[in-house]
């Protein structure tokens, strides 16, 4: 059994060795307490025939835990200082791949296809730079993969809000776009101190199951993620107000609008985190043939 690279003696090792020097640009903390990354693991639920795709495997602590209990691990590196420590590091596990290249930019679906022949259980599964968290997340979902469902690490303050039920003030388009492709449940708390460097907040780990099918049927998706963000744009705002100024020509479709949310049984001066997906989707749908 090789030795844990995610120990603090472990990790300083490897830094030093190679002269690395953490780039806040991209958002690098690195863990070092192997019972959270286990932890992590469990809550991903794999098996022998499980791909995994990792995003910022850093110097590999992750990834080592994930080779250990898959079938197969492709991460994706934008750092290119990293690669030759992963090399040395990934060097035990030949079920690794790292790709150097940005998530946002790759093509998912293809690296799937290549990378996974012949593996139908296929899970996300990163410790994620909190600047590019909800892009990173919502690219992933939106691409609609043949994934079972991604497990991540991020800012507590993001998982909150992705978890978030109406009526709550984490609650908001964020919620709704990710709970319409999945269901969202915070697993678990990770205090600030067991990364190096110490970010300023504090860490949780969220896992999001894709549904067989979205939450609730819309006519056009993207019509209804318009109508959710338009809605949020200001939250102190009533749901007519932001509607009237967020859609395109809403001032001079207000009537329209009025008329609209009175269809839907929607008081005109109800706030946004008040409403329901189903309701946000019963709205959209109403209002699509007027704004399309």
């Amino acid at each position: 059994m090789n030795k844990d690279i995610a120990t603090p003696l472990r990790t300083r090792a490897i830094l030093e060795k190679y002269g690395f020097s953490f780039k806040k640009s991209l958002g690098q903390n690195f863990l070092i307490d192997t019972n959270i990354l286990k932890n992590i693991v469990d809550h991903a639920g794999l098996t022998d025939n499980t791909g995994v795709i990792e995003i910022g495997p850093g110097i590999g602590a992750l990834t080592e835990q994930l080779a250990r209990n898959s079938k197969k691990v492709v991460a994706l590196e934008i750092d290119q200082r990293l690669l030759p420590i992963l090399k040395d590091t990934l060097g035990p596990y030949p079920n690794t791949k790292i790709i150097h290249g940005d998530v946002l930019k790759a093509d998912v679906s293809k690296i799937i296809n290549e990378e996974f022949a012949g593996i139908n259980d296929i899970t996300v599964v990163a410790n994620l730079p909190y600047y590019v968290t909800t892009p990173i997340i919502m690219k992933l979902l939106e691409e609609h993969l043949p994934i079972r469902g991604i497990v991540v690490m991020l800012q507590k303050e993001v998982a909150d809000r992705i978890s978030a039920n109406p009526g709550s003030k984490d609650y908001g388009s964020l919620s709704i776009a990710v709970q319409y492709y999945t269901e969202a449940e915070t697993v678990m708390i990770v205090p600030k101190t067991v990364f190096v460097p110490q970010p300023n907040v504090d860490s949780a780990v969220i896992r999001l199951t894709k549904r067989d099918k979205p939450a609730v049927s819309v006519i056009e998706e993207e019509f209804f993620f318009l109508v959710t963000r338009a809605s949020f744009a200001q939250r102190r705002k009533t749901i007519l107000n932001n509607l009237t100024s967020q859609l395109p020509n809403g001032k001079e479709m207000k009537d329209e609008i009025v008329a609209t949310l009175h269809e839907a049984d929607i008081d005109p001066g109800r706030r946004g985190e008040t409403l329901s997906i189903e309701e946000f989707a019963h709205l959209s749908n109403l209002l699509y043939p007027l704004f399309r």
